[in-house]
């Protein structure tokens, strides 16, 4: 017997991210798209003639006629997806927790709220306990980090627990998908290597110490770690490329460290959330690899690759990731953030009456 889906709303459905959204969850187990939301200007169109081109792919049918609608407070679900930019975000994901929904966001304005969770869900989830104490009205909120973050968050925390990390310097090789639908301008791009993303090296200086760090007394006190970050935006279409260097803890032979990735497992595993990979790391044995077009698509796009670990002559170890940055950098990792609040110990009041007919892992 087909059990009753949790009803869902994408705000910002009509954007790259807000796309992605509405295709994971085409056939999601859990939840079901009932509401979609786009600027002003799109507010009353149909959702398929408003993204336009073929949706055949990636929409389905029931979702492509509804109606698109303003993205105020008082929508039918409670559980909201955020693919919202930045520049509108903030105030309007506050005002839907205020109005009793739980809100999960894939912008920044919110990442760095004392009690907002910063969640990468095999990483942190502890850090839901933050909505026993956050002040949100009747709702909740918790966000997504950003997409080059979340890639090197799961790299790094087999080796932050197993043998602890002072220092991280990662370069990043950013495809062109992260700036938005209509973010790179093509003759900017082509042939070139724009060694600068606004903010993004911030948003990973200041991120990742908040999802690494140790929850306590309502509050996440960041973890003493020092990042140094250097983004650049290449010409690839999707999946983001990290070179890393780390200086451990304490001394580890380089067959722990990749054991400690290759056996590496979170809450989303042991739970069988249905967007949760087998394994969140993948070790790439070939000395070419990772490489975004080959390895960006594992188990759905919501693993991370690793790879070419060697000794580092400066840190002590040095490697390369690759991750999808719209699917586990964006959408699915949002996606993954609600299954863990359906499913885990921290399930916010406001959720609670929505999701009795669902039994996770069935």
């Amino acid at each position: 017997m087909r059990r009753k889906k949790i009803p869902v709303a994408v705000l910002g459905a009509t954007g790259g991210v807000g796309r992605r959204m509405v295709q994971l969850l085409a056939d999601h187990p859990w939840f079901e798209v009932t509401a979609v939301t786009a600027s002003d200007r799109s507010a009353g169109l149909r959702y398929g003639t408003a993204v336009g081109g073929s949706l055949a792919s990636w929409c389905p049918a029931e979702v492509a006629e509804l109606e698109l609608q303003r993205s105020e407070p008082g929508l039918e679900p409670v559980l909201v997806f955020s693919a919202l930019d930045a520049s509108v975000a903030g105030e309007i994901e506050t005002g839907f927790a205020i109005h009793g929904h739980c809100v999960v966001s894939n912008a920044r304005n919110h990442r760095l709220d004392p009690g907002v969770p910063l969640l990468v869900p095999e990483v942190n989830p502890d850090h839901l306990a933050l909505l026993r104490v956050q002040k949100s009205g009747d709702g909740a909120l918790v966000t997504n980090p950003n997409c080059s973050t979340i890639g090197l968050a799961l790299v790094l925390k087999p080796l932050w627990d197993a043998f602890g990390i002072d220092s991280v310097s990662v370069v990043t090789l950013q495809a062109i998908s992260g700036a938005g639908l209509t973010g790179v301008h093509a003759l900017d791009i082509q042939d070139n290597v724009v060694p600068f993303i606004e903010g993004e090296e911030e948003k990973i200086r200041r991120e990742l110490p908040k999802i690494l760090g140790k929850l306590g007394g309502g509050n996440v006190e960041p973890a003493s770690i020092n990042v140094s970050a250097a983004c650049n935006r290449v010409p690839v279409l999707d999946g983001h490329t990290e070179c890393v260097s780390v200086a451990l803890g304490t001394d580890a032979p380089i067959e722990e460290v990749r054991e400690a990735w290759e056996s590496f497992r979170g809450v989303p595993q042991h739970l069988k959330l249905p967007t949760a990979p087998d394994r969140p790391v993948h070790y790439a044995g070939t000395s070419h690899g990772p490489q975004p077009r080959s390895h960006r698509g594992l188990e759905g796009g919501m693993a991370v690759s690793v790879g070419r670990l060697r000794p580092d002559a400066v840190l002590d170890y040095q490697f390369v990731t690759v991750s999808h940055n719209m699917i586990r950098g964006a959408a699915g990792g949002s996606i993954l953030c609600a299954e863990l609040l359906v499913a885990g110990e921290h399930v916010p009041d406001c959720l609670t009456s929505a999701v009795p007919e669902v039994v996770p892992g069935t």
